[in-house]
């Protein structure tokens, strides 16, 4: 088994992709058991008919269509209307559009190289100091994984066998709260900015309110449809994708026919990957179970840790250094069948450790020195890497601040689902 474990080293260290691995280690694990390696097969049959795992293809490939659309600069548009007045409009704006736009996409680094190319040029042009121009749109690009119909959260559902309705509406209350703060952060920073007037008309208004009046009522139909019990999210997904395709394609034309089925190949290419990688680690989570894993890392905690608060920050720490070196899929898939077991024990709510769990990657991401979203920006906007770590520090701080309120008030995250949720 040594040699076994070696074996993954070198592979890792070699750049295979993490699906690989984590295959292999199921499929050793077993074999060290005498436990036929068919089980993965096994397991990737029945996590292909879990009815929630049915929505994640048909949300990414919405989201795919968007972010290959445009519908960013429409946003950008009708948000200038509605806020570019007011100081520090145009940062809160960039706030507002990258929350929903990486609500749809599921993955940050689509949203700062789909919006960056638009908003940091704009900012810059309102005369918003570089630095601070840098670190809105770096530490940015990740929010809105916690609002619907995020694929994280819907991941993480699959993984811990809990409601994604319940998931969805835990995320929103939260999600307000990071999007307050730092607008506020924003307008402070932004009262001193002497930025272009926008002297909008009632023209311009219905203009701007026209182009984008397809797409306006997307979050509305999702969220409406689930929470009116008109439909379940499956079904949301389904209609969500068909809405897109028509609005995308037909109405406002800026996919082309002979565009859909490369964008359908990747969105597909990336659910397979997805796939797998949860097939082989529910099939090693299984293993964990039968070696009694959890167990014994519970045991081993309980020395040190003796409470659930003192559990929630150590879980934090882990967290942030797990989101700084993975991507939210991989985290979510090796990290979370170890944690859930733990967090029960401990007591807390598997809908409230959700919302954390996400929040710590979400943060994660653009955390110094090797958050993926600083060298992402660093690569997009030619700026050396330790700038962005300067520029994104204030926009940390907040994040974290808004951490701890939701590690701590868990009725923060779980009010929505005590009032709406059952």
């Amino acid at each position: 088994m040594v040699f076994q474990k070696m074996l993954l080293l070198v592979m890792a260290l070699l750049g295979t992709q993490i699906f690989v691995i984590i295959a292999a280690f199921a499929l050793l694990a077993f074999h060290s058991i005498g436990v036929d390696s068919s089980v993965i097969i096994i397991e990737m049959s029945r996590l292909a008919g879990t009815p929630m795992l049915l929505s994640l293809p048909l949300f990414i490939f919405a989201g795919t269509l968007l972010s290959d659309s445009n519908a960013p600069r429409r946003m950008l548009n009708i948000s200038q209307v509605l806020l570019g007045w007011m100081p520090g409009g145009l940062a809160v704006i960039a706030l507002l559009i990258c929350a929903l736009f990486t609500a749809f996409t599921g993955a940050s680094g689509v949203t700062i190289f789909a919006l960056g190319g638009i908003l940091f040029p704009s900012l810059l042009k309102d005369n918003y100091p570089e630095k601070f121009s840098l670190g809105l749109v770096t530490t940015t690009g990740s929010l809105g994984l916690l609002f619907p119909p995020s694929l994280p959260l819907i991941i993480y559902g699959v993984i811990s066998e809990t409601r994604i309705d319940q998931l969805f509406l835990a995320g929103i209350l939260p999600g307000i709260l990071m999007l307050v703060l730092l607008a506020g952060y924003s307008i402070y920073k932004g009262r001193h900015v002497r930025n272009r007037e926008f002297a909008f008309s009632g023209p311009d208004i219905k203009k701007a309110l026209r182009e984008a009046a397809w797409e306006i009522p997307l979050p509305f139909i999702i969220l409406g449809g689930i929470y009116g019990g008109i439909f379940v999210v499956g079904e949301a997904a389904a209609v969500t994708a068909l809405y897109v395709l028509i609005v995308e394609v037909f109405i406002y034309r800026d996919i082309r026919l002979n565009q859909l089925a490369p964008i359908m190949v990747r969105s597909m290419t990336l659910f397979g990957g997805i796939l797998v990688v949860l097939a082989a680690s529910m099939a090693s989570t299984n293993y964990l179970i039968d070696q009694e894993i959890p167990a014994q890392l519970f045991e081993l905690i309980r020395q040190y840790v003796h409470n659930k608060y003192a559990f929630l920050l150590m879980l934090n720490i882990f967290l942030l250094i797990v989101g700084t070196m993975l991507d939210i899929f991989s985290a979510l898939v090796l990290i979370v069948p170890l944690i859930v077991p733990i967090a029960q024990l401990y007591g807390v709510d598997l809908v409230h450790l959700g919302i954390i769990f996400l929040t710590n990657l979400q943060i994660g991401y653009c955390t110094p020195p090797v958050g993926i979203n600083l060298f992402l920006a660093s690569y997009r906007f030619n700026r050396p890497v330790t700038k962005l770590y300067s520029a994104s520090l204030p926009f940390l701080a907040l994040l974290l601040i808004t951490l701890a309120i939701i590690t701590y008030f868990p009725l923060l995250s779980l009010y929505l689902v005590k009032l709406w949720g059952s």
